[in-house]
């Protein structure tokens, strides 16, 4: 066994097990299996042009190396991205925890209720300082929930706006400059007007519907915004703010003022800069506006035993109901980090929090006192954490970074200085010897913080929050990670068992990838430090967008979008930045086949473009006359197709070329959603199939962790056409040379977990990414004959294989008084997470079951499901006290005294015998949905106070 190769580890099926494997399919090779997989018009003709693959201990030493080239200044930018202290226990515990990073989204409600409660707290983390209402399970980053905010503003205008298509929407000149440009990208294809301006000359008119605020603003300044709000709502205007999170444990919190909507990034809340993410954004409304509200929300519920259960609350929301009437195309959370900021909120409580916001504000005061003394001024009448002087800047920025330290120069003679948590005493005389120098003064010494206060009056908190148990009981290291220990226990992650969820693909998540993470040369850059300091970044973000191109086929790649429905957008905005260039703006009908991810219609009405559902086939096939016939009806205004590659029913269409083919001739260009991208990587590309442009969900294909449902990264790969519209970002220039502005706030995204999937591809190599192709077609069908004769395979390709998914029809057990829900319940009984329910197809399952995972491990999940199978057959209609009706079984049933059911103890909890080896307990019993939307309650307040009279 070659103990050093990569692959090796990573892939999950040993050589020893391929014979059988291959005669249980009925092929004599893996290359026959793909070869009755893939159409021969779109395989590769040569190998994917990458470095030879390096070993574990090869990459540990060269990202060491390349890290070495990462300077970490002491960061005093700001401008939303501050150093802070990630709690040694949180990093250990979560941080660097698979059993917390390698989770699902919690769909599954009665497997996830570790991670459900801890993204409540981070809810009522948000509801409570932010003074709102109803707060959702995170977003990406500041700049797109401030978008969000704008479009659900945008949503719901009073009856006489929309009437008078009232479109203008205020933006205060004090908000961050990546936050002004994402606006700038999000409002034009819907039809906003935005007006940049001074909140204080602000006309008010009947103009506008809604107006966003940076609080305090974006140089420190903190402003009184009440009377403003107080106005605007006379002139049915709505506010949103932009809210520093540790500036409300001692600023009079925004709720309080009037505000409709707040959002803003909890990263300061214990989660490392990483050159710009990923980062768990907040939002926080009314609730009057949850419907219209983006993103996941978490509420509580209860369970058939009417004991506390938490869930997914108002799924009908989401973007996969609304398709093409959504505002949003949100599917991806940043749960993990939301998570360690929620728990950073819980191991502070409140009182740690006021705690270190006071610090922080401290030091900024003493700061600026120290300053004053040596005759730099300080300009802003009131701030918290950010000072604002006057100086030479030039001659500032040279002594400063002679000492490793970096200030933010507004001009030739601003600057501005964002004191944090990390700040000290000796930071301090630092900063104040550094002016000294650059201005030929002597310094002074400062000895001890001051106890001064430059907030208004107005504006100190009075408000309590945080005042749940939760909040005030896990303060020390044994009580905190008790806590975690105990949350983590109720959670079915990767670290059980399989996760075969069909279009997600939960691949392992290598230690080897994950490791970098920690170290402090990668997670504690600013994503505005001058690019000089991280060339370790530039080098290694530059090299993967060079392998991506590789494998894709395609020019040009940009990491900036966060998600797969980020990366969607983005797409399509560089499409139609192409069809404008070329005076063709007119160009804006996508097609986009019925079997589509609900975001790919979603993003699609963001962009602004006209929508057009081209048929599907009974085989699952695009309908290629359908589309022709489209295609042609609209060739003088079509913009693009949006297709996903292998299909979404888990197929490689033959008809494919043709299909792009067919787009091209029309004036079209074709947009691949690269949700399946697993199925392609050096096989086939979406340059060889035809499309120009596609997005790569690396939490997928390239083994990013999931996160329990975030951190995700998107990024759009293109051919050279659309090179030139790749997006910028206002603070530092990346992109194309007719770059469209920001998709999201960092100029490079979730910069921080691209380590991983340049780890995945450096160390698997081309003959590694193929194989695990290979593996992956090859586990999917293994598992495909295995379910044969006992579920019905809804597609298959022409050779009867499935790509990497497949679809078992799960439709026909209604005579039996089983529904696909029942299964997905009864999964958790034998120790398994359900794979996806009802899509593409509702009473379907879609398996994907990955390449990391072996033959022992395949044939248990097969084992389960052919034994759920029977339990099926003996069910009845009419009988709804059935081992499958009552899944899943708790061990609070299973100890109990009374046993009133029909069967076994045994048969409900150990229906085969490698269960009872490594047992794993839904911690509730089967949740009640409808319960907890109709008493929808998001925050950690006792359940006793909603119960229903």
């Amino acid at each position: 066994m070659k103990t050093d190769a990569f692959a090796l580890r990573h892939i999950g099926p040993r050589e020893t097990d391929l014979q059988h494997m291959l005669k249980t399919i009925g092929v004599d090779s893996i290359e026959r299996l793909v070869y009755e997989t893939l159409p021969d018009d779109i395989r590769l003709k040569a190998p994917l042009n990458l470095d030879p693959a390096m070993t574990e201990y090869e990459f540990a030493n060269h990202i060491q190396e390349l890290g070495k080239k990462n300077k970490v200044f002491k960061s005093y930018i700001g401008l939303g991205y501050h150093p802070t202290i990630v709690p040694a226990p949180i990093q250990r515990n979560i941080f660097e925890n698979p059993g917390w990073y390698t989770a699902y989204t919690p769909y599954q409600a009665e497997i996830a209720q570790g991670r459900l409660e801890a993204i409540l707290n981070f809810q009522t983390t948000v509801i409570e300082l932010t003074g709102m209402e109803i707060a959702n399970a995170s977003l990406l980053d500041e700049g797109t929930a401030a978008a969000e905010a704008m479009a659900l503003l945008f949503d719901v205008r009073t009856r006489d706006q929309k009437k008078n298509n009232t479109h203008k929407f205020f933006v205060s000149e004090e908000i961050l400059p990546q936050t002004l440009s994402v606006l700038q990208t999000r409002s034009t294809p819907i039809g906003i007007e935005l007006v940049v301006g001074n909140h204080e000359t602000f006309d008010f008119s009947n103009e506008f519907f809604g107006a966003i605020l940076q609080y305090p603003g974006k140089y420190g300044q903190v402003n009184d915004y009440s009377a403003f709000v107080a106005k605007a709502k006379e002139n049915e205007i709505k506010v949103a703010f932009a809210a520093d999170i540790l500036s409300l444990a001692t600023l009079t919190s925004p709720g309080e003022m009037g505000a409709a909507v707040v959002v803003g990034t909890s990263q300061r809340f214990g989660v490392p800069m990483g050159y710009g993410g990923p980062h768990a954004a907040f939002f926080a409304t009314k609730d009057e506006y949850k419907r219209s509200m983006p993103g996941r929300i978490i509420g509580v519920s209860v369970d058939a035993n009417g004991n506390r259960a938490l869930r997914m609350a108002l799924g009908t929301r989401e973007q996969h109901i609304k398709r093409e009437k959504a505002t949003s195309n949100i599917c991806t959370a940043q749960v993990l980090l939301a998570v360690m900021a929620g728990m950073y909120a819980v191991y502070h409580g409140p009182e740690g929090l006021k705690y270190i916001a006071n610090k922080v504000h401290a030091s900024a005061v003493t700061t600026a006192e120290a300053l004053n003394k040596i005759g730099v001024s300080q300009v802003n009448s009131a701030y918290f954490d950010t000072i604002l002087v006057k100086a030479d800047a030039q001659k500032v920025k040279a002594v400063a970074e002679k000492n490793e330290v970096n200030f933010f120069y507004v001009d030739s003679d601003t600057i501005s200085i964002s004191l944090n948590e990390t700040t000290s005493i000796n930071d301090i005389n630092q900063i104040v010897a550094i002016f000294a120098e650059a201005l030929g003064k002597e310094t002074v010494s400062v000895s001890e913080l001051t106890e001064a206060s430059q907030l208004p009056a107005s504006l100190e908190r009075t408000s309590s929050f945080l005042t749940h148990d939760v909040f005030n009981n896990h303060h020390s290291e044994s009580q905190l990670m008790r806590y975690i220990k105990k949350l983590e226990r109720k959670d079915l992650s990767l670290n059980h068992s399989m996760i075969s969820l069909g279009s997600c693909t939960m691949k392992l998540n290598a230690a080897s990838e994950m490791l970098p993470l920690s170290m402090p040369n990668w997670n504690s850059i600013h994503p505005f430090a001058p690019v000089e300091q991280a060339q370790g970044y530039i080098t290694m973000l530059k090299k993967l967008e060079e392998q991506l191109n590789v494998i894709t086929g395609f020019a040009g790649t940009t990491l900036q979008p966060n998600s797969g429905a980020q990366g969607e957008y983005a797409g399509l905005m560089a499409i139609r930045a192409y069809h404008m260039s070329r005076n063709e703006g007119h160009r804006n009908v996508c097609l986009i086949p019925s079997s589509a991810h609900g975001t790919n219609p979603a993003s699609a009405a963001m962009a602004g473009m006209k929508i057009i559902v081209t048929k599907t086939t009974p085989e699952g096939n695009i309908d290629v006359e359908d589309l022709r016939e489209k295609a042609i009806e609209h060739k003088d205004d079509l913009s693009c197709l949006m297709v996903t590659y292998p299909s979404t029913h888990g197929v490689f269409e033959s008809s494919i070329i043709e299909i792009t083919k067919l787009i091209h001739e029309n004036g079209g260009l074709v947009y691949m959603d690269g949700a399946n991208m697993n199925a392609q990587v050096g096989l086939t590309n979406p340059a060889t199939i035809g499309a120009d442009v596609c997005h790569l969900n690396l939490h997928k294909t390239f083994a990013i962790p999931h996160g329990g449902g975030g951190p995700g990264v998107g990024p759009i790969c293109v051919n050279e056409k659309l090179v030139p519209f790749l997006p910028t970002n206002p603070i530092l220039k990346v992109g194309g040379e007719q770059a469209i502005t920001a998709i999201s706030s960092a100029p490079y995204g979730s910069a921080l977990v691209c380590l991983i999937s340049y780890g995945y591809i450096t160390m698997m190599g081309a003959e590694g990414l193929k194989s695990a192709t290979e593996h992956a077609i090859l586990n999917a069908n293994y598992m495909k004959s295995r379910f044969e004769g006992h579920y019905p395979i809804l597609y298959t390709g022409e050779c009867g294989r499935a790509a990497h998914e497949m679809i078992l029809d799960c439709r026909a057990f209604k005579e039996n008084g089983i529904e696909v829900g029942d299964i997905a319940k009864r999964l958790m009984d034998y120790g398994f997470h359900a794979p996806t329910v009802s899509f593409p197809v509702a009473g379907t399952l879609m398996i994907e079951p990955t390449e990391s995972e072996d033959l022992a491990e395949l044939d248990r999940f097969c084992d389960a499901l052919i034994s759920i199978r029977k339990e099926i057959e003996a069910a009845t209609a009419d009988d709804k006290n059935n081992v499958l009706k009552n899944a899943p079984h708790t061990l609070a049933m299973l100890t109990t005294d009374a046993w009133n059911f029909p069967y076994t103890r045994e048969k409900a909890a150990y229906p085969l015998d490698y269960i009872a080896e490594n047992k794993f307990w839904p911690s509730v019993r089967r949740v009640d949905d409808a319960y907890g939307d109709r008493n929808l309650v998001c925050s950690c307040a006792p359940i006793e106070a909603y119960m229903e009279s």
